[in-house]
């Protein structure tokens, strides 16, 4: 006799959004250095620049209506530094007070606004004035956060400082492929040095502006797996990698020491100690690392094997999310994240997938998933996929879509894709609906 599924029921107040970002929506702005960055050529796939993005500047509000018909009751969203602060010190009222009719027309939908403060983009100025490899930089993100806190913290709760600093740090200062393009180790430690102490200026301004705050970390979790478990150099080399990208901005946004090779760890720094309220989960894929004396390496000696052929997999051209389909990867981060006793939102997941074959089923089978962990006891509240709409997805252009919402660049037309529906189903119902789990895999 066959068992009847029963819905998987998600706590009362669990957040259901879509995560965005300023450059891909609103497109890059003159001031920024990723507008200088687009103009390079060959700089971006298929010579694709991000124009008015999905033109939120001018109409974000469409896209919230769009989402508030989905079931959404939140919306991650940031704020464009080189828009508010596009000459040093020199602010701009008029897009504060964009972004404070924005995160109005959210509060106006019901939907919980997350802000992020830097999602990969910098004013030109401070770039010149040596950004993120400068020991001045922690003091200007901290004047940038007290700024917005002070314009805009009465309509926000929720709080990111940074987005992937380990992404922005590899793509930007190792390996030079997204601005500012420096490639270099020695960059790279510095640079994520910077950002790490960046945050906790900017979480304590955020913090004594207005009291109350809820200030996290977005983290990009990527698992390194060793490609031949019996292989001891496998092992080392995926030990190694993930604590260079993981570990250690974890663990120094909780303990306060910047261990090595990042710092000496000699030292607890006040203001990065216990610095996250909540830590936030970007995930995607995992890796398989491989102990390699040729081809092409990435950390000296260990090439990254991205893919169990047998899987489902992004479309091509995602190999910087490594291209992999695995759902149980997502209850592994959240296990591991569950050591440090923070609150956990799930602040981006989601698939290339322009076809939408994949994504319906990949939404169901991640947060099955974090039904699984919530059901052990993590302190899981909110998911937002990535993302509403398609979106400039970075060098890649528009080549990646990841919207549950198609939509033409050129015309900004929008048209939901079956996947929107599947979502929509679970964030009204807050719970993954039986019928969506007995369909086949």
């Amino acid at each position: 006799m066959s068992v009847a599924m029963a819905d998987l029921r998600f706590p009362p107040g669990f957040l259901w959004g879509a995560a965005t970002a300023p450059v891909q929506n609103e497109g890059s702005y003159r001031e920024s250095a990723w507008w200088t960055w687009e103009q390079r050529p060959g700089a971006i796939s298929h010579g694709d620049r991000s124009g008015v993005g999905c033109d939120w500047w001018a109409n974000a509000e469409a896209d919230f209506d769009l989402a508030h018909r989905l079931g959404l009751n939140a919306m991650r969203l940031g704020v464009e530094w080189s828009r508010i602060e596009p000459d040093e010190g020199r602010i701009d009222d008029a897009a504060l007070q964009r972004y404070r009719q924005m995160l109005q027309g959210l509060r106006a939908r019901g939907m919980e606004p997350m802000v992020t403060l830097h999602h990969f983009s910098d004013p030109l100025w401070f770039v010149r004035r040596g950004g993120w490899l400068s020991h001045q930089a922690p003091a200007f993100f901290r004047r940038f956060a007290d700024l917005v806190a002070d314009a805009l913290g009465d309509l926000v709760a929720l709080w990111v400082t940074v987005n992937e600093p380990m992404v922005y740090v590899r793509d930007g200062f190792l390996e030079g492929r997204r601005p500012p393009g420096h490639r270099g180790l020695l960059s790279a430690l510095v640079a994520a040095r910077n950002l790490l102490l960046g945050h906790a200026e900017a979480a304590r301004a955020l913090r004594r502006r207005r009291p109350g705050a809820h200030v996290g970390i977005a983290n990009h979790l990527l698992h390194f797996d060793p490609h031949d478990p019996r292989r001891s150099g496998d092992r080392l080399g995926a030990r190694l990698l993930d604590w260079m990208f993981n570990g250690w901005p974890l663990a120094a946004q909780t303990s306060g020491k910047i261990k090595p090779p990042y710092g000496l760890g000699l030292r607890t720094h006040t203001l990065l100690a216990n610095s996250v309220d909540f830590i936030g989960l970007n995930y995607y894929s995992r890796v398989r690392v491989r102990l390699t004396t040729g081809g092409h390496t990435d950390f000296l000696v260990w090439t990254l094997v991205p893919l169990d052929p047998s899987a489902a997999r992004f479309d091509p051209g995602a190999e910087g999310f490594m291209g992999e389909v695995y759902p149980e990867g997502m209850y592994r981060a959240l296990r591991r994240l569950a050591a440090f006793g923070k609150p956990i939102y799930i602040t981006e997941n989601g698939i290339a997938d322009r076809a939408d074959r994949l994504r319906g089923r990949f939404i169901v089978d991640h947060l099955v998933q974090v039904h699984r962990a919530i059901a052990e006891g993590v302190d899981v509240r909110g998911y937002f996929h990535w993302t509403l709409v398609d979106n400039f997805e970075w060098t890649d252009g528009w080549q990646l879509r990841f919207g549950l919402v198609e939509m033409d660049p050129a015309t900004q037309a929008r048209r939901p894709r079956p996947s929107a529906a599947i979502y929509a189903a679970i964030c009204r119902a807050n719970a993954i609906p039986a019928d969506l789990l007995a369909e086949p895999r």
